[in-house]
């Protein structure tokens, strides 16, 4: 096998859309890091998966840490009843917005319409992992990975879209990477310290765009993976194809 690169950051998101936890290590598990998107909030209106894909009732879930978790002091923050879940109920979804149309009416003018169910047993979207090369950060110049959540930050110079169908050796664990991950409205909204920058997502649209499945040429930025192996990561651990 060949080295491919190094994990130079780790991150779980406890609660989802709102902000991650820096690693030094963890434990990857068949449903992906330990912890991570383990909680999710409802709303108690519409019975639908509090996430930021929907930037008009959910951006400020992204300035928020998993610490202030308290349904009381987040439903008046958010001006909206909200529960926190560790299960979604039968039948649960959640709204998101499409990439050319934040680009095109801005995410206010947006509302959720590709409806997406949830993975059974977590509230990922698609796949356990999310990874991101430093590769594809300079190719699409950003510096602030944070604003596309990933869980492994690998230092290399390939581009991890060249990995997909691949297995990938990260310490003791091995993933396999699926497919490219799309970008939404999400980057472009305020994230912690960072400010709201459309760029996050006009840059990818134009020069980065990838075929996913059933839906076409999409911007995207990061690869998506499952777990083939459990076993512990950590910063600095070499990641081998």
């Amino acid at each position: 096998m060949n080295v491919t690169g190094t994990v130079v950051a780790l991150q779980r998101y406890p609660v989802k859309s709102m902000l991650g936890e820096r690693l030094d290590s963890a434990e990857v598990t068949a449903n992906g890091i330990a912890g991570d998107r383990t909680h999710a909030l409802l709303d108690v209106e519409t019975g639908k998966i509090a996430s930021a894909k929907q930037p008009r009732l959910w951006r400020d879930l992204l300035t928020m840490s998993y610490a202030e978790a308290d349904e009381e002091v987040l439903s008046r923050r958010l001006g909206r009843r909200v529960r926190l879940v560790k299960e979604a109920p039968d039948g649960t979804y959640l709204d998101r917005a499409r990439p050319d149309e934040v680009l095109e009416q801005g995410v206010d003018a947006v509302v959720g319409v590709d409806r997406s169910g949830l993975a059974p047993g977590t509230f990922f979207d698609f796949a356990a992992l999310h990874i991101i090369t430093t590769a594809s950060l300079k190719l699409v110049g950003r510096s602030d990975f944070e604003r596309y959540r990933p869980n492994v930050v690998v230092e290399t110079d390939e581009l991890e879209y060249d990995w997909v169908g691949r297995s990938i050796h990260i310490g003791q664990a091995t993933v396999r990477v699926i497919v490219p991950t799309p970008r939404c409205a999400v980057p472009t909204l305020a994230h912690g310290a960072w400010p709201a920058d459309t760029d996050a997502l006009r840059v990818p649209s134009r020069i980065n765009r990838h075929e996913i499945p059933g839906q076409g040429m999409l911007p995207c930025v990061g690869v998506y993976a499952s777990v083939e192996r459990a076993g512990r990561i950590a910063l600095g651990n070499e990641v081998r194809a």
